[in-house]
């Protein structure tokens, strides 16, 4: 397939679109109306690309042995997971207004004993990369062919944890993991760089034996043709850093730390969706 056709990537672009719209209407219309909206809008074109261009899934057979995998190492953004699972038709998507109420089964992490569609629960940071590395030695030692994509975000990769998992990783060669780093620049406490400076973020993941990229992670064609060279790539495990912006389609929320996790009321919801539905009819 061309990934540079027009009308293909303005498909994947329109379908962030709409999980964008997804996040805001299962989170303000939730019994608490409150929960992760920052890193969840920031994500939305990587988690699209990865759904509906690039991982090997069956919604109708979720635990089919032969999957790709996705591991959310960032598991407060799992609404962005949650809307992309219900447009693959994993479950109905009116379930998507029961997110965080108890007995859901779309809680505020993610768990792979009551979500159909997710392979690890997840939330605690910094541990993402080493579950997905445990899933591709799993599957090389199984003789599978399945493929491991952890999405991290910046702010956990000031974990050591990370890195002993980067160190392994190469130093094994599993060449069936990819690491996709949603580098949006703002963790709970404030921006990245003044919590703890990561960067040269790029540098680091090649010190330690990885294939890496830097992209747009707003741009569906720049994703896309990443994951193109990763395919070409097998001799290692291989990091994307998708530089992104938090809060990413709702003005008053881009670039605010104040929106990693609150509640919203109904006028700004209504703000927010006014706009994300104006980017997507433009789209």
């Amino acid at each position: 397939m061309n990934i540079n056709a027009n009308e293909y990537v303005t498909s994947l672009q329109r379908k962030a679109c709409e999980l964008r719209l997804e996040v805001v209407d299962m989170i303000s219309n939730s019994d608490i109306r409150s929960g992760h909206f920052g890193g969840s809008l920031s994500a939305a074109e990587i988690v699209t690309a990865l759904y509906w261009h690039v991982m090997r899934v069956d919604p109708g057979n979720p635990a089919w042995e032969g999957r790709d995998r996705l591991v959310l190492s960032k598991g407060h953004a799992v609404p962005v997971v949650y809307a992309a699972l219900a447009h693959k038709g994993y479950f109905d998507r009116k379930i998507l207004r029961s997110y965080r109420e108890k007995g859901s089964i779309l809680q505020g992490h993610p768990d792979c004993l009551k979500t159909p569609g997710l392979d690890t629960s997840s939330g605690s940071l910094g541990q993402g990369l080493s579950l997905a590395l445990g899933m591709a030695l799993g599957a090389r030692q199984s003789g599978l062919d399945y493929q491991v994509y952890a999405l991290l975000s910046d702010g956990e990769t000031q974990e050591g944890m990370v890195w002993e998992a980067a160190m392994a990783a190469s130093h094994h060669k599993v060449s069936n993991l990819t690491v996709v780093v949603d580098n949006n620049g703002l963790q709970v406490d404030g921006p990245v760089q003044e919590i703890m400076n990561i960067e040269p973020l790029e540098d680091k993941f090649r010190a330690f034996g990885w294939n890496c990229l830097t992209v747009d992670g707003h741009d569906i064609s720049s994703l896309l043709a990443a994951f193109e060279v990763r395919k070409s790539r097998r001799d290692r495990p291989f990091a994307i850093i998708a530089k992104t912006v938090k809060g990413k389609g709702v003005s008053f929320m881009e670039n605010d730390i104040k929106w990693h996790c609150c509640g919203i009321d109904e006028e700004l919801c209504g703000k927010a969706m006014a706009q994300l539905e104006k980017i997507r009819r433009s789209a």
